[in-house]
Formats: C-alpha cells, sequence, structure tokens
C-alpha cells in the first residue's frame, strides 16, 4: 500500500507541474491508482478524483469494509475531504455550493443511486466515469439521476433539491473492468461465508464482469 499511495502522490506532484490542461485519460489515471488502492485494502475497486481549475483537490477509495459503513463510497469519501476543509475555512452553504459548481469528478465506475442524488444536491459541474454499473447506476444505467434539475436558482437558499450535472461515460473503462475482475477473480474476504461450498463456474464469472453486473457497488 505505501508504494500505491507514493505513485499517486507522485502524479499529483506531476499534474501541479502541467502548464495546460489535462485530458480525461490523465485525470482517470489517478482514479485508476485510487481503485488500486481499494484493491490493495480488498476493497471493491472504485476510486477517484475531484478536479477544479485543472488541479485535483480531492480524491478517495472505497472504504466500507474499514469503516463497516455501506455508504463510505469513493465519491462520498472524497466530497467529505472537501466539506471538512471548505467548512474549516468558513465558507458557508452558498460558497460551498458555489465551489462544486466548477469541480469535475472522474470516477472508474458510474456513480450508485445514492452517489449520483448526492453529485446531483451538491451541484458538481461534470461527472467522468470509467464502466457503467448496471446494477446501481445512477447516471443512466438504473436511473438518471444526472438529468434531475430544479429551475430554481438555488444560490444563499437552503434548497437541497437535486440540480443535476453533465455526465460522460466510458472514459478507461476496460482499465476499471479489469480491476473488478481481479477483485472477483481473487474472492471477496468480507463476503458472508457460505453454509455449504459453493462451486463458481469461470465462465458464468467473466460473462458477469464483463457485462458489468457489479454486484459489490
Amino acid at each position: 500500500m505505501p508504494h500505491r499511495q507514493s505513485t499517486f502522490l507522485r502524479s499529483i506532484a506531476l499534474v501541479t507541474l502541467r502548464a495546460q490542461p489535462m485530458a480525461a485519460t490523465e485525470f482517470m489515471e489517478l482514479a485508476l491508482d485510487q481503485a488500486k488502492l481499494a484493491l490493495d485494502n480488498l476493497e471493491v475497486p472504485v476510486g477517484c478524483v475531484i478536479v477544479e481549475n485543472g488541479k485535483v483537490i480531492s480524491s478517495g477509495s472505497n472504504k466500507t469494509n474499514a469503516t463497516r459503513n455501506a455508504t463510505r463510497h469513493a465519491e462520498m469519501e472524497a466530497i467529505d475531504v472537501l466539506l471538512r476543509e471548505w467548512q474549516s475555512i468558513g465558507l458557508d452553504q452558498a460558497l460551498v455550493a458555489e465551489k462544486f459548481a466548477g469541480c469535475d469528478l472522474y470516477v472508474t465506475c458510474e456513480p450508485c443511486i445514492m452517489c449520483a442524488s448526492a453529485l446531483s444536491i451538491l451541484g458538481i459541474r461534470e461527472v467522468y466515469f470509467g464502466c457503467v454499473n448496471d446494477k446501481f447506476g445512477g447516471c443512466g444505467s438504473v436511473m438518471s439521476l444526472h438529468k434531475s434539475s430544479s429551475s430554481d436558482d438555488l444560490t444563499g437558499s437552503q434548497d437541497t433539491r437535486p440540480r443535476g450535472f453533465k455526465c460522460t461515460r466510458g472514459i478507461m473503462a476496460e482499465e476499471a473492468v479489469a480491476l473488478f475482475r481481479n477483485f472477483y477473480e481473487q474472492g471477496n474476504p468480507n463476503a458472508p461465508k457460505p453454509h455449504r461450498p459453493v462451486r463458481v463456474d469461470q465462465q458464468l464469472l467473466v460473462h458477469i464482469i464483463d457485462g458489468h453486473l457489479l454486484k459489490g457497488r
């Protein structure tokens, strides 16, 4: 794990040195680094970064097993880092909303319904994701929460209705799926133990993964 973390920090350093904006694939590579951190920690391998003005300002990886909290998805981890930081320097709700409106999220897997709803309420500008989440996806696969919007101006109000966000899919999807394949092939040690041995059909497993039926999300 220390090696993964140092690699990610070096990547962040390179981001800050660039004079020109990074391509979406470069930001997604940083999100994939976070997903690999999750995999190393026996978590479902999903990672993300949040970008403002061409610079990564927050990152997150799944921590549902470590925290024993099913809501601690990568997106929620990254969001909470920013909320704590911005609130600690005295930003009120209106200023926090203004900050999120200038941010983009890069995440390796389509945000689930919970995360997509949170992103819509926060008013993030755009979400870029890798593979789809056919079981729980909130950005088109199951629900289209990114299309939800309120016609009201939320600035300065206590309104928490969704604002919606732009969404781009399929960025480095194969790399994201490969991490899921590694996770499911090695087995999830945190999954409930069956009462009797269960034979796994390897061809079915590959079909499930390649079909992006990501049951862990």
